[in-house]
């Protein structure tokens, strides 16, 4: 079966699994792998870029989890506060295992800004966990403050990263993360979304090279 615009079928439910709540967007035949997504440190699982995303994903055969991290289970609105990361970076680890349940086979983690950056320093805790990394918007640093960055992980990044960044946003444009992006010893990809800002809205934005990069992560 396939939608009116020829795509896959997908199919999308509720999920809710011990700490995890989510959305599983399940392919219209057998996953041949899996994608856990979360959002910014402003927004749900129900972010617009998080549903194409995992909509484009699954139509090109992967399971996806979008799920709200455990600081956006507690309240429905806010930013974190600055000791739940930890318990951010637990969740994202949950929703892992929780996939990986699913689908047996690899598993990519990915994220929106803060739960993008929660996603690499899971990763670099603990490095067999993901086959793979994709981040949107990574907040390399403060607005306004590009001495205060958020990289000081990368050099335990050894999992293949793609980092989806826009040209002109304000938490680190695709020039100031490139130097920093050196520092990871994996394979890396940077795709420059020209004129997007942190929320990647008002650039050419074609989720197509992202899907493919994604799944040459897995090597589908």
């Amino acid at each position: 079966m396939t939608n009116r615009d020829g795509t896959p079928h997908e199919q999308i439910a509720p999920f809710a699994a011990d700490d995890v709540r989510g959305f599983l967007h399940r392919p219209e035949r057998a996953a041949r792998g899996g994608l856990v997504l979360t959002h910014g440190a402003g927004g749900n699982s129900n972010a617009p870029l998080l549903v194409a995303a995992a909509t484009a994903f699954a139509a090109a055969g992967l399971a996806v989890l979008r799920c709200d991290l455990p600081f956006r289970q507690k309240r429905p609105k806010g930013p974190p506060s600055p000791g739940a990361a930890a318990a951010d970076r637990a969740g994202l680890r949950a929703a892992v295992l929780a996939l990986r349940a699913i689908v047996p086979r690899a598993i990519l983690l990915g994220g929106q800004s803060y739960g993008g950056r929660q996603a690499t320093m899971l990763a670099a805790d603990e490095p067999g966990l993901v086959a793979g990394l994709l981040l949107f918007s990574y907040p390399l640093h403060p607005p306004g403050r590009p001495d205060q960055l958020r990289a000081a992980h990368f050099p335990r990044l050894t999992v293949p990263c793609v980092f989806v960044q826009g040209g002109a946003d304000s938490f680190g444009t695709p020039a100031e993360l490139r130097p920093a992006l050196a520092a990871i010893p994996a394979p890396m990809q940077l795709i420059d979304i020209v004129g997007a800002g942190h929320d990647l809205k008002r650039g050419r934005f074609d989720l197509a090279p992202v899907v493919a990069a994604g799944l040459r992560l897995l090597g589908a």
